[in-house]
């Protein structure tokens, strides 16, 4: 027995647990679920990539693929930290709203069913796809037309109403506090365990004098107070290109588990915090999110804000990307990162 399966089922004794070595009782399981017809036999089982937060499996049978999820209670990439292992209904209810919202809803795989009991999602399968994370390359680049598409997608959900679904909608605050401590903590804990020389040779020295900057730390502790708070607009709570799959049909969005009713600047901050340490230039993002569409009482200061602090936490923080940048490189995303959250109107970033 895997070390995993013995300690899911010291959470959960009679609750069903997927793995490439626990699969016998699947087939009977995804016929009794619906999700495949009796005598549907299953041909193959792979990964479909790396899920940082749940588990993840691409079923093909003989007559359909599709991919299923399952939460645990704690993070798939990092087992040691604990994480709700509710969000997987997080995740069903956003695909639940969206798809039922007239042209959003071509840009999410479709849900073909949710089990609450067994912690289990199953959705469409988008095929042989990778996600945006190449974008970090140099040579790479998002074209017009996928870039316009990411935009409008998060432009269209920010603006769309869900007034009537936000009273039953999760609040997801037990994940948004492990988040917070991510974002907002961890990166300026002066001894937080986790050697960045690890990442590049140097980093962790040059990490120091914004670990020891009170005043940005101060402001960082009020950003993460806002993200903590509620808000009217529903978030994808993790809109990056780790989040966006590149398919024949364009863009397609996943992984919505940290999704919430938030502030819209945090997601729109979070993507162009992404563009930019993917090396596109100020300029080029500004003309890019030209064509979002701010919700009323759009805080243009408080995006600019929320931006630095995801650069800075991606770049001394444990969430680390494929960045192929150097020290020196790394400086100049750092200082300018610090910048905007402590001036954000002094930024030639505004919207």
């Amino acid at each position: 027995m895997s070390e995993s399966y013995l300690k899911f089922k010291t959470y959960f004794p009679g609750v069903l647990f997927i793995d490439a070595h626990h699969l016998d009782a699947l087939p009977a399981y995804l016929q009794d679920k619906g999700w495949i017809e009796a005598g549907e036999e299953i041909v193959k089982t792979e990964k479909p990539g790396d899920g940082n937060m749940n588990f993840v499996l691409r079923i093909i049978t003989t007559a359909r693929s599709l991919i299923i999820k399952q939460s645990r209670p704690w993070v798939e990439k990092y087992p040691k930290i604990e994480a709700p292992v509710e969000r997987i209904g997080v995740e069903a209810r956003f695909y639940e709203l969206l798809s039922k919202t007239a042209g959003i809803q071509k840009a999410i795989p479709a849900l073909i069913g949710y089990d609450k009991a067994h912690f289990i999602l199953a959705i469409e399968d988008l095929g042989q796809t990778a996600d945006y994370t190449f974008v970090y390359q140099k040579t790479a680049t998002l074209d017009d037309q996928e870039m316009s598409a990411l935009i409008a997608f998060i432009s269209r959900l920010h603006n769309t109403d869900f007034d009537v679904a936000q009273a039953t909608f999760p609040s997801n605050q037990v994940l948004k506090k492990l988040n917070h401590e991510h974002i907002f903590v961890f990166p300026y804990l002066p001894d937080n365990g986790f050697d960045l020389d690890i990442v590049q040779e140097g980093l962790q020295e040059m990490a120091l004098p914004f670990r020891k900057d009170e005043a940005l730390k101060a402001k960082i502790a009020q950003l993460g107070e806002v993200y903590l708070g509620t808000g009217s607009v529903l978030l994808h709570g993790d809109y990056y290109p780790g989040s966006w799959l590149k398919t024949t049909a364009g863009p397609k969005v996943i992984d919505p588990e940290f999704a919430f009713f938030g502030r819209p600047e945090f997601d729109l901050g979070v993507m162009a915090a992404h563009l930019k340490m993917a090396a596109y230039t100020d300029k080029k993002i500004r003309e890019a999110l030209r064509t979002y569409q701010k919700p009323s009482e759009f805080d243009a200061h408080l995006y600019v804000s929320f931006c630095g602090a995801e650069i800075l936490r991606r770049v001394i923080g444990l969430a680390q990307l494929p960045l192929q940048l150097t020290l020196e490189e790394k400086r100049a995303l750092l200082t300018w990162a610090q910048a905007a959250v402590l001036y954000p109107q002094d930024t030639d970033f505004m919207l």
